[in-house]
This record gives C-alpha cells, structure tokens and sequence, in this order.
C-alpha cells in the first residue's frame, strides 16, 4: 500500500474520533513521533504498531489497510430493495439480498451492517409469516377464540406484507440520505 494513502487514512480516522496525535500516541502506546512519521508518510507502520493503531482508532487492521472498499449508495440501494422479491415468494426476499451481499462483501462501506440486519430481519419476518397461520388454527383448536375466521388471517398476513414494505421503502430513503438503516424485530441468525 502506498505510504501516503495510508497516512491519509489514519489521519482521516483519527480525525473522525476526535483524537488528538497526542491522544493516539498515548492510547496505542506508540511515540508521538511514531504517529506524526505515519501521518505524514514518512514511513509506514509495523505489524505491530499497525494493530495497536487500529485498536486505538477502533477500526479494524484490514479496514486501515484496504483501500478497495467504497462508498457505493446506489449498490446499498439495490441490496435492500433486492428485498422486495419477498412479494414474489418470500424466500427470495432472503436469498437475492443474500446472494448480493455475499458478492460485495468487505468491498463496500457499510455494506455488512447493511446486508446482515437486512437478511436477519427478513429471516424472522419469514419465519414469522409461516408460524401465523400455524398459530392461528393452535389458537382455534384450544378454544380461545370460537372460529377463526379466513379473512382475520388474510388481512394479518397483508398487514406483515405491507410492514414489510414500509421498512423496505423507507429504509431506501435513509441509504439515500446518508442515515442509519433500522430493521425491528430481528433476531440475529447472522453475526
């Protein structure tokens, strides 16, 4: 890796968290003189002073040395409405976006945040799909309810369709405004 682009990072990095040279001398352990020689492309960090760099900025070695990922919205568009297949069969709504994200990545920023809560949640919202109707007739063998009628079963699996939707649709205008994604519920099948 080029010396300079890594300088340029790490300075980026250190910039973002607020830290002083100072700062990240003292939290990595390593000489203000170390930091200021990195920083202006003099040298380029050890192995060991690249992972006490990256402890410190909390960043991850690879993400200080990988200079292939990107910013790539339009591509984090694309993934969460790959989602939308659901309404063709709802596995698709898992396999498409998984295929994609699996495809990318490392390669794009913010792409593994992305990916993992966005196939978690349509993991859980298709597996709560298939238990509905499962619990309503459970619901009407026991007797809690007299008859469970076809239509309260229609309109509960609508009304999770168009959920599902809204969260799609408007997670895609917070990729296009540069904010947090927010899939709820989801359990964490993908760590």
């Amino acid at each position: 890796m080029d010396k300079d682009q890594l300088a340029k990072r790490i300075k980026n990095l250190r910039i973002k968290s607020g830290m002083s040279q100072e700062y990240l001398a003292e939290e990595s352990g390593l000489s203000l003189r170390t930091i200021q020689r990195i920083e202006n492309g003099e040298t380029n960090p050890t192995a060991d002073s690249l992972k006490r760099l990256s402890n410190a900025l909390n960043a991850n070695p690879d993400d200080l040395l990988d200079w292939a990922i990107i910013e790539d919205n339009k591509y984090l568009n694309y993934l969460n409405l790959s989602a939308l297949t659901f309404l063709f069969f709802p596995l698709l709504g898992i396999i498409i976006p998984f295929m994609m994200w699996s495809s990318k990545r490392g390669k794009i920023k913010n792409i593994d945040k992305l990916g993992k809560d966005l196939i978690n949640f349509e993991i859980t919202w298709t597996i709560l799909l298939c238990a509905l109707p499962l619990i309503f007739v459970l619901i009407a063998q026991f007797g809690f309810i007299e008859s469970m009628s076809l239509k309260a079963i229609f309109i509960t699996i609508l009304t999770m369709y168009g959920v599902n939707l809204i969260f799609i649709l408007c997670n895609s205008f917070r990729i296009n405004n540069d904010q947090e994604v927010k899939y709820q519920p989801r359990f964490k099948f993908l760590k």
